[in-house]
C-alpha cells in the first residue's frame, strides 16, 4: 500500500500527536513569542532595579526626644484643605506641659494660619510633609514693630506675625527628611505689589530672644517676606537648609537674615531668593543705635547662593547696632546682580568691622563685590544725619571666577570712608572692557601679591613677601562709573 493507506492504520495515540503537533506554532512564531517573553522579563527586571534606586523607602522619623508626638494625633489632616492650626496649637501646648518634646509632622500637605513654638522642642518634618502657610493677611496675628527697627519696616505701625514663630526660647530644633514649609507668598507679594496691605508683610519663620537653636534638613519657600529671621539670638546653628523663592516677583523675600545675633553658624545651604540670599543686620538709624545689640561671631561657610535682585552675601543695610567679626569662606554666587555687598549711610551710626571673606567663586555675576555708603532709606525724620557708620578692617582672600562685569565696586565718601581693606589672591575673568573696572572712592588699603584685573590706584600695593611695591598716590580719588 502506498503512504496514505499506512497513515489510515497509524496507531491511536500516533494519531493524537500528530494532531497536537500540527496545533503548535511555526518555528518562526515560536523564536518571536520566546524573544517577546525575554523582552517583557528584562523590562520587568529594569523597571524594579530602577524603582529599587530611585524611589527609596519612606524614611522612618528618627526619635530625637524622649517624649513624641505626631501632629495627627492631635486631629490634623494633611489634604491641603483641612487648617490645622488648632492641632498645632494643641501639639505645642502639651509639649509645652510636659517640659519639652517632638512633633512629627508625617507626610502630607498641612494647612495652618501662624503658630508658636516652646521651648525644649523638635518640630520634625518627614519626607513628604508640607507645612502651608495660610495666604490670607486675615489669619496672621499683628505684632509691634521691632524695637531695634522703630517701625513695621515697610509701613509705619504693627507688623504681621511669621508663619512659625518663637520668643524667649531655650532649645529649639527644626529638622526633617527635607521637608519643606511653605509660606505660599505668591497672594503677598501680588497685594504688597499693589499696595493692598496695611502693615508690613512677616517672615516665614521667627524666632527673637531665644538661644540654642538647631535648624537643618528641610526646605523653607514662597515666603511673603524675610525667609529666616533670628532676632537678637544666640547661639544658631544653620545646616543643610534650602532655601527657594522666585528670582523676580517676589519682593524682600531674603533667604536668612542674623539680625543683632551672636555665635551663628551657617553651612551647607543653599539658597536662591528675590532679594539678598543671607544678608546680616542690626538695627535701623535711631532705633538700632538705641538698642545697642549688634551681629557679632557669624560664621557662613560651604553655601550656594543666587540672587538676580540683589546680593549673595549682604551686611546691612540696618546695622546701626554694629556688626563685627564676620567670617564666610567657601563660597559659590551664580548667574546673579551682586556677590558681596555692605551698604550703609549717614543717619545709621553703628560699624562693620573686622570682616574675612576667604575662597569666593563668582560665577556671571554683574558687580562681584560692592561697599555702598549712600543707601539713603530712613524709618522716620527722627534719625540723626550725623550719626555716621565706621566701616573697617574688611579682607578678601582668595576670589576667584568667571562671567564679572565690576569685579569690585567702593563706594566710600568724604564723611564715610572705608578704611583697611585687603585684597589677596584674586583672578576673576571679567565681560565689561572698560579701562577702570576695579572702581574706588574714598577707600584706604592694599592689595597684596597677584591680583587681576588691575586694583584701583587707591590701594597700597605689596608683593607676596609682604614688601611695599607701589604706594597709594591718593586714597580720596574717586573712579565711580556709575553707568555699570
Amino acid at each position: 500500500m502506498g503512504d496514505s493507506s499506512s497513515a489510515r492504520f497509524l496507531p491511536r495515540s500516533s494519531a493524537s500527536s500528530r494532531r497536537l503537533f500540527e496545533l503548535l506554532p511555526s518555528r518562526r512564531t515560536l523564536i518571536v513569542l520566546i524573544w517577546a517573553v525575554g523582552f517583557i522579563l528584562i523590562i520587568a527586571w529594569q523597571k524594579a532595579a530602577v524603582d529599587s534606586i530611585w524611589a527609596p523607602p519612606t524614611r522612618s522619623i528618627p526619635r530625637l526626644r524622649s517624649l513624641v508626638f505626631n501632629l495627627s494625633d492631635f486631629g490634623a489632616v494633611g489634604d491641603g484643605f483641612t487648617v490645622n492650626t488648632k492641632a498645632f496649637e494643641r501639639a505645642v501646648s502639651e509639649i509645652r506641659r510636659r517640659g519639652g518634646g517632638q512633633l512629627n509632622v508625617e507626610a502630607g500637605r498641612w494647612l495652618t494660619a501662624p503658630f508658636n513654638l516652646t521651648s525644649h522642642m523638635t518640630l520634625f518634618l518627614a519626607q513628604n510633609a508640607v507645612i502651608l502657610g495660610i495666604d490670607d493677611e486675615n489669619h496672621w496675628p499683628l505684632m509691634p514693630p521691632l524695637p531695634s527697627y522703630g517701625y513695621g519696616r515697610e509701613r509705619a505701625g504693627p507688623r504681621y506675625g511669621s508663619l512659625i514663630h518663637g520668643q524667649n526660647l531655650r532649645d529649639v530644633v527644626i529638622t526633617g527628611h527635607n521637608g519643606t514649609i511653605n509660606g505660599q507668598g505668591q497672594t503677598w507679594w501680588t497685594k504688597y505689589r499693589n499696595k493692598l496691605l496695611n502693615h508690613t508683610r512677616g517672615p516665614l519663620v521667627q524666632l527673637m530672644w531665644s538661644r540654642d537653636i538647631q535648624i537643618s534638613d528641610v526646605t523653607l519657600r514662597d515666603s511673603p517676606f524675610w525667609t529666616l529671621h533670628p532676632y537678637d539670638c544666640q547661639n544658631i546653628t544653620i545646616r543643610n537648609v534650602t532655601i527657594l523663592a522666585p528670582l523676580s516677583d517676589a519682593p524682600n523675600t531674603d533667604g536668612i537674615d542674623p539680625d543683632s545675633c551672636e555665635n551663628m553658624l551657617i553651612e551647607d545651604c543653599y539658597i536662591s531668593v528675590g532679594d539678598d540670599a543671607i544678608a546680616i543686620k542690626s538695627g535701623w538709624d535711631q532705633y538700632g543705635i538705641a538698642y545697642a545689640r549688634p551681629s557679632t561671631n557669624i560664621l557662613i561657610r560651604n553655601v550656594i547662593v543666587r540672587s538676580t535682585i540683589s546680593a549673595g552675601v549682604s551686611i546691612g543695610s540696618e546695622m546701626s547696632g554694629g556688626v563685627s567679626k564676620v567670617r564666610v569662606e567657601n563660597l559659590l554666587v551664580w548667574n546673579s546682580k551682586r556677590g558681596i555687598r555692605i551698604k550703609t549711610s549717614a543717619g545709621r551710626g553703628g560699624y562693620v568691622r573686622q570682616i574675612t571673606y576667604k575662597n569666593l567663586t563668582l560665577e556671571n555675576v554683574r558687580v562681584g563685590i560692592v561697599m555702598k555708603t549712600d543707601y539713603n532709606e530712613h524709618p522716620d525724620e527722627g534719625y540723626n544725619p550725623h550719626a555716621l557708620p565706621i566701616i573697617e578692617d574688611i579682607d578678601f582672600d582668595g576670589i576667584r571666577g568667571h562671567g564679572i562685569r565690576i569685579p569690585v565696586r567702593i563706594y566710600g565718601s568724604q564723611e564715610i570712608p572705608i578704611r583697611n581693606v585687603t585684597f589677596k589672591n584674586m583672578l576673576v575673568g571679567i565681560t565689561y572692557k572698560k579701562k577702570r573696572i576695579f572702581q574706588c572712592s574714598f577707600v584706604q588699603g592694599r592689595v597684596i601679591g597677584k591680583i587681576f584685573p588691575t586694583p584701583c590706584d587707591n590701594l597700597d600695593v605689596y608683593d607676596e613677601e609682604g614688601r611695599l611695591i607701589r604706594q597709594s598716590t591718593s586714597q580720596n580719588s574717586t573712579d565711580i562709573d556709575y553707568d555699570t
